[in-house]
């Protein structure tokens, strides 16, 4: 009837009221007229019971006040333990406040009055939202207070920080220890948020010393302005552009003050800074604003002004006054190029006036001219053949010029000068490989190529300047193909050997092949003075040449040159090198299988061609200073010449002598739509002779090549190589002579 685990004071109800039924039962049946015996038995039963229950009353008493005591020592416990807590702790049951420490009263003063047990959880954050300790500008914590009003789900915890007045910050923490009850605590953290506020103002500060520093130290103004428009940093060289005096420029001066500044001194060109009031809206509309003026003092500034993120924006200034005189001086160049061109063609139009095509092509040529005047590359690219005639007519008569002066006074002159000229030929040759290069990757044409034909070439051409200078020259031949462009990659050969040569004072320059694999390496080797270590990397740079080059040996071009060939192709260049021992430059390339080789054969040693020709040469050149000095070079070999500047000419000059010539030598592009092939074929039909023929041009495109195969001539190019052509006369006129050597085998000469 009574249940063990009820609490104390619920089992003593029961049992009395059990007492109480027991005593009404006894009454009840005395009322109904039981026996005496009876009754005192049940008297005797009832009175034990009642002793029996009034024990277990007494033991059930005894044990509720000791749980009294423990509760009420726990109770004391707590609120000891509370008080000594450094944070405010306060226990919410049923979302009513229903202890808590006098810390968390005295957090807020103007609320602590409130703060009484069965205060609900959300009165106490409400009271906290419209405390007048509060420091909440952004109202962020009050939000958070919102969200705290509603108590923590589950078993999250709840924290934030709250800022007070006195600048003191505490941790309102929230966690749910049951279904019931929610705890809070407050922990003051002012230390460690003026701990971290001084580190952020110390790395701020930091920062802002670097930053300046890095102001002071740079070429261009520069100067940071806040959101506001005032001055935030700035350096000296900003102050010093402008020409602003130091007490201007401080914290706290505004964009517009400095504009206006400059405007009412006079600072820049008026003109330069008509619109100087809408500066600052295009920069807030626009997002940046750039300006070139010109300041008083005849400096040229270059203004930039740039939003930043925070809205505030960034001005730096540059002097770039040499950048615009440069660029003046090169518009007026230009111009005056321009103007000189315009003459030039208004002359040749008033002479041609008469031929409509003539005067097309001339219009044509006058857009050309005025069009590469602002390109470099271009100009370079199209006056190649303008530049070649003279080139080659000098080469020619320097080479005449030399042979007259032979033991006489004017020798040693001619040598130096054909040594400058040589220079210059060099470098025109670099300049037209750069711009051809430059220009497009298609003038690359990628064949099979033989290499004895290129290493043959090499020795035909180089061999008496190495002789000349007391150097080995020596080719190992080579039988093998490769994939490359014929062209650019004998003028890298040519590059590498040259360089090799003029480098090597004594000893010997090899070149020759090594099968690696799939590849093959075109090496030359020297016995000259050696590339350090540090000039390898950069010496494939442009305009730069090793430290230990001596002044005045060349423009440093040659290796550019071939490493940008290689690069095209695809090849691949390397260099060992040790000073004072030599150098070997290496050019890797994809060999082609399967081709048939060609009879390797040893390079003949340099024939002399002292006697005379004894040959009836006609010439065909329209350039008259061209044909001039080809006509005097012959003369000088024993040649009889017929010089003619069209092939109208020389078919009557051929008609004149009544016979063929012995040798044509005719220039590709002639006036108008004549051309040195109409004249081979003319001249050959008209005498019914295949005469033997040279076409030396300036053209060098594969479809005059493959013309030449054609119509049995042989291409050279401008400027002419001298070596090459007096053997090649002798060749193609000795009686019996061999079918012409294939146009490509000279075409790259």
């Amino acid at each position: 009837m009574i249940n063990p685990d009820d609490p104390l004071d619920i089992q003593v109800v029961k049992q009395g009221k059990i007492i109480d039924a027991l005593v009404r039962r006894h009454a009840r049946q005395h009322d109904v007229g039981q026996s005496a015996y009876a009754a005192f038995q049940s008297a005797i039963a009832l009175q034990g019971q009642v002793w029996a229950k009034t024990r277990d009353l007494e033991r059930t008493s005894n044990e509720l006040e000791l749980v009294r005591f423990d509760r009420e020592r726990t109770q004391a416990n707590l609120a000891d333990a509370l008080s000594a807590m450094e944070g405010g702790f306060a226990l919410f049951t049923d979302g009513d406040l229903q202890v808590c420490n006098d810390l968390f009263k005295t957090l807020l003063p103007d609320i602590t009055d409130r703060i009484l047990p069965g205060l609900s959880m959300s009165a106490y954050f409400s009271a906290l939202e419209r405390s007048g300790h509060l420091v909440d500008p952004d109202r962020a914590i009050r939000n958070q207070l919102a969200e705290a009003r509603q108590g923590p789900s589950g078993a999250t915890l709840l924290s934030f920080v709250m800022a007070l007045t006195g600048d003191r910050w505490f941790q309102i923490s929230q966690q749910r220890t049951s279904s019931d009850n929610v705890v809070i605590l407050q922990t003051e953290i002012t230390d460690i948020v003026r701990q971290n506020q001084s580190e952020k103002d110390r790395l701020i500060d930091m920062q802002g010393h670097y930053l300046q520093a890095a102001f002071d130290n740079m070429t261009a103004g520069i100067c940071t302005f806040s959101r506001d428009g005032s001055v935030m940093i700035h350096n000296d060289r900003f102050r010093e552009l402008l020409g602003l005096p130091f007490t201007l420029m401080h914290q706290g001066t505004t964009f517009p003050q400095v504009l206006a500044f400059v405007q009412a001194n006079g600072l820049l060109v008026q003109s330069d800074i008509t619109d100087i009031d809408r500066w600052p809206y295009r920069l807030r509309t626009e997002g940046r604003l750039r300006k070139r003026l010109r300041h008083g003092g005849g400096r040229v500034l270059d203004l930039h002004a740039h939003l930043l993120p925070d809205r505030g924006f960034l001005v730096d200034i540059k002097d770039v006054t040499l950048e615009s005189r440069a660029t003046e001086m090169l518009e007026r160049r230009v111009e005056e190029r321009t103007s000189d061109l315009t003459k030039a063609n208004q002359r040749l139009t008033e002479q041609y006036e008469a031929q409509a095509d003539v005067e097309e092509e001339l219009r044509k040529a006058k857009e050309l001219a005025e069009a590469a005047v602002s390109s470099k590359t271009r100009f370079l690219a199209a006056a190649s053949h303008d530049l070649l005639q003279p080139i080659n007519a000098a080469k020619l008569l320097i080479s005449t010029l030399w042979d007259m002066s032979q033991n006489t006074s004017l020798g040693p002159t001619v040598e130096r000068l054909e040594g400058s000229f040589v220079s210059i030929e060099s470098l025109l040759h670099a300049l037209l490989d750069i711009s051809r290069l430059e220009s497009t990757e298609s003038a690359l044409t990628v064949t099979d190529v033989c290499l004895n034909s290129l290493m043959q070439g090499i020795i035909e051409d180089h061999a008496p300047v190495a002789a000349k200078k007391g150097v080995r020259l020596d080719v190992v031949p080579c039988s093998l193909w490769v994939r490359s462009d014929q062209r650019y990659l004998l003028r890298s050969l040519q590059n590498l050997v040259v360089n090799a040569i003029q480098y090597t004072e004594k000893g010997r320059v090899l070149v020759g092949c090594r099968q690696r694999g799939s590849s093959v390496v075109l090496q030359v080797w020297d016995t000259g003075m050696g590339i350090s270590h540090k000039d390898q990397g950069r010496i494939f740079d442009e305009f730069t040449r090793a430290d230990n080059v001596p002044p005045g040996s060349g423009m440093g071009l040659g290796l550019s040159i071939v490493d940008r060939t290689c690069r095209h192709l695809g090849h691949r260049v390397s260099v060992r090198s040790k000073p004072g021992v030599g150098s070997v430059f290496s050019i890797e390339m994809e060999m082609v299988a399967g081709r048939p080789t060609q009879p390797v054969r040893e390079v003949p040693e340099q024939a002399s061609h002292d006697g005379d020709m004894n040959l009836i040469a006609l010439v065909v050149e329209n350039d008259p200073y061209v044909l001039f000095a080809t006509t005097q070079k012959l003369e000088t070999w024993g040649a009889s010449v017929l010089a003619a500047r069209s092939t109208e000419e020389a078919l009557a000059l051929v008609a004149d002598i009544g016979m063929a010539p012995d040798i044509l030598l005719a220039d590709y592009q002639l006036d108008g739509d004549d051309t040195g092939v109409h004249t081979i074929r003319a001249v050959r039909a008209a005498t019914g002779v295949a005469v033997p023929a040279i076409m030396i041009t300036a053209d060098r495109g594969p479809a005059l090549v493959r013309i030449g195969e054609e119509e049995d001539f042989t291409v050279l190019t401008k400027p002419v190589q001298l070596s090459r052509l007096r053997p090649l006369i002798d060749w193609k006129t000795r009686p019996g002579a061999e079918p012409a050597p294939r146009a490509t085998d000279k075409s790259i000469a």
